[in-house]
């Protein structure tokens, strides 16, 4: 068996439109559940940071705010970049409790400590 892996995910896919917002979520949870993963990171870029707002329903009745919230149960970091939130006016608005905004030199340091990097 491998060492423990430090792990990022970054994902910069729109919440809604596609699927890969979805998926890189679903990714970092079954990640999340591993045995030989030590850190979970996971930054949102770009449109994915409206994926940390609360309270977002689909046109199925279904969310992403499950999966961020199961991420940060499991331990996983989470944040948005501050100039993406910015840009887009949710730097101020609540973010789902366990979500941070966050800076493109922390996500440097995690790029550079990490085992694997994953991007959707």
């Amino acid at each position: 068996m491998p060492g423990q892996q430090h792990i990022v995910v970054i994902i910069h896919a729109a919440a809604y439109g596609s699927e890969r917002c979805l998926s890189g979520l679903r990714v970092a949870n079954t990640l999340a559940a591993r045995d030989d993963v030590a850190s979970l990171r996971v930054f949102l870029m770009s449109d994915a940071t409206v994926a940390a707002l609360p309270h977002q329903h689909d046109g199925a009745g279904s969310g992403l705010q499950a999966l961020v919230q199961e991420l940060v149960a499991a331990g996983a970091t989470l944040r948005l970049c501050r100039t993406c939130a910015l840009a887009r006016g949710l730097a101020e608005l609540p973010l789902i409790e366990g979500v941070a905004i966050g800076t493109l030199p922390e996500l440097g340091d995690w790029i550079a400590a990490a085992d694997k990097v994953i991007t959707f």
